[in-house]
């Protein structure tokens, strides 16, 4: 069983003891709700002094306030203290089989795995077998790093597709008699959980062939190494858990021994494309502090500088808005919403294939002319219309990818733009639950 050909690793998971309230134990991916204050609030008034992952992650709501290094620090002391006093238990190595319930999807199937980050490269025109889909923004990269640099355990938000149409990898798992380990609620919407464990070598090892069955049929052999795991969720911690494992490596006195360091490898839970309860959802974007009517005043001249056209409608309903603009053909049709109303921009003669690329290359040099505003990435509708709601504030709606179209579009035109899709709404991204030591 040669699970390095696949990039795939058994980690030996850490889940709270028995008696820990894991309703209380699991929250949501630390980069959901980054303006809606008021979610993290709710979160921290439920878990009070319970064990919980809340005290093991950082928000990313609160990277812009002050007091950085001494939440880290405090991150990485409750991590040792959750080891020390075993609020932490290691299982037998395996993986763990999830299926999870939103309010949108009655079933979600995963696999709780680690990667190897040996088989990644998030550089611009990579082909290893574990890709980014989207850019990625090394300047984000330092903040995550802090936290990851001195943290005894990882914990994943991390969500990997895999293409796999004949449902050959995760899927028959659910036919095998397993241990159940955990069946919970999740808190605020979260939906419901059940967790089973994968920890016999004879399904190992069905998981470790089918998985070199995938690699066996994918195209395009001869550019490098086939595209076997797409990030989907998750894409920047996985990049942070590369650098720092090309830190761990460079500081190694023996570098044959550190090969086997633990920080080599990254949790994730990989999830099927083709898994019914899987849907992509679009990421939407609000701009703070600024007019809406100088922003699209500038968009105008941005399209109009690069050789593109431009015209706006204003609109008696979002409703409208959104139907003028599926209805743009080959031109970008992008819906706007502000304070005095709604409306729909259209780019005539557009230079990228994608609607959110072509918002997205105004929006960054919009930005560096005008380092006031504050961008923000929002998932769901009613969310940017809140927000939107408010002075000084614009909001851009976008339509979703195809996820049928995410590998291809990977292959063919390497890593889409940043914030492109999103796997669900926000309360459908992954809770963290297990964990795993990365230090030796």
């Amino acid at each position: 069983m040669n699970l390095e050909n696949i990039g795939l690793h058994v980690p030996t998971l850490l889940l709270p003891k028995p008696g820990i309230d894991l309703g209380l134990w699991a929250v949501i991916a630390c980069d959901q709700y980054t303006s809606q204050a008021n979610y993290w609030q709710q979160v921290e008034q439920r878990v009070g002094e319970h064990p919980s992952t809340l005290k093991l992650i950082f928000p990313e709501i609160y990277l812009e306030q002050n007091g950085q290094e001494e939440r880290i620090r405090h991150i990485n002391e409750t991590m040792l203290r959750y080891l020390d006093e075993g609020v932490l238990v290691a299982r037998k190595p395996g993986f763990i089989l999830v299926d999870r319930q939103t309010c949108r999807a009655k079933s979600r199937k995963g696999l709780v795995v680690a990667l190897d980050l040996e088989r990644y490269d998030f550089g611009a025109g990579s082909k290893t077998l574990i890709r980014a889909t989207e850019g990625t923004i090394v300047e984000r990269l330092p903040p995550r790093i802090k936290v990851r640099e001195n943290a005894a355990i990882e914990l994943p938000h991390i969500m990997v597709l895999i293409d796999d149409p004949g449902k050959t990898v995760i899927e028959p798992l659910f036919d095998l008699p397993l241990e159940k380990v955990y069946d919970f609620d999740l808190m605020l919407n979260g939906g419901h959980i059940q967790g089973y464990a994968i920890d016999d070598l004879s399904h190992i090892a069905a998981i470790a062939l089918a998985l070199s069955r995938l690699v066996s049929s994918l195209e395009n052999r001869s550019e490098g190494d086939g595209l076997l795991y797409a990030m989907g969720d998750g894409n920047h911690s996985f990049a942070t858990a590369k650098a720092v494992w090309e830190r761990t490596q460079s500081a190694a006195e023996d570098k044959n021994a550190v090969m086997n360091h633990p920080a080599r490898y990254a949790l994730v839970e990989l999830v099927n494309l083709h898994d019914e309860g899987l849907e992509f959802e679009a990421i939407h974007r609000v701009l703070f502090h600024v007019s809406p009517e100088t922003v699209l005043q500038a968009m105008e001249r941005y399209t109009q500088e690069t050789g593109m056209g431009f015209s706006r409608q204003d609109c008696a309903s979002l409703e409208e808005a959104k139907a003028i603009a599926e209805q743009s053909g080959n031109r970008h049709g992008i819906v706007f919403l502000a304070q005095g109303g709604h409306g729909v921009v259209t780019i005539e003669h557009p230079r990228f294939t994608l609607e959110v690329a072509s918002l997205q290359a105004f929006l960054d040099e919009f930005l560096k002319q005008n380092p006031s505003p504050l961008l923000d990435y929002i998932h769901g509708e009613d969310a940017v219309s809140a927000l939107s709601a408010k002075a000084d504030t614009i909001g851009f709606i976008l339509p979703a990818l195809s996820k049928f179209h995410l590998f291809k579009s990977i292959e063919q035109d390497g890593a889409l733009p940043r914030k492109t899709f999103s796997m669900g709404e926000a309360d459908e991204k992954r809770f963290y639950l297990e964990c795993r030591r990365i230090t030796s």
